[in-house]
């Protein structure tokens, strides 16, 4: 089993950054999609950003584009989101995620694995 781990979760004013991270085993993690996904209290858990393993294109939902950077790090077999210009509606618990996606990477269908979520909390 891939097991994930996010970290950098905590709280931060608006306009501010934070940067998280998903450490994952396994020596095959490098062949994975991986993605990020946040659920705030009362809805839905939501797309955020998604990088496809084999040719690096990164896919990022509209309310974060030009503010999130998905990026990996197969040495470390780690997966960063770095979140600049926070906003309060950014607050949410963040999910990384794992999986051979078949289809779209927005999709929470396409992985198999998942962090713990780690809470990200932004004040005005």
């Amino acid at each position: 089993q891939v097991q994930l781990v996010e970290s950098g979760g905590g709280l931060v004013q608006a306009g501010g950054s934070l940067r998280l991270s998903c450490a994952a085993n396994g020596r095959t993690f490098s062949t994975y999609d991986h993605g990020w996904f946040r659920q705030a209290p009362g809805k839905d858990r939501e797309f955020v950003a998604a990088v496809r393993w084999r040719e690096g294109s990164t896919y990022y939902a509209d309310s974060v584009k030009g503010r999130f950077t998905i990026s990996r790090d197969n040495a470390k077999n780690t997966v960063y989101l770095q979140m600049n210009s926070l906003k309060p509606e950014d607050t949410a618990v963040y999910y990384c995620a794992a999986g051979q996606a078949i289809g779209v990477l927005t999709s929470t269908l396409e992985y198999g694995y998942w962090g713990q979520g780690t809470q990200v909390t932004v004040s005005s």
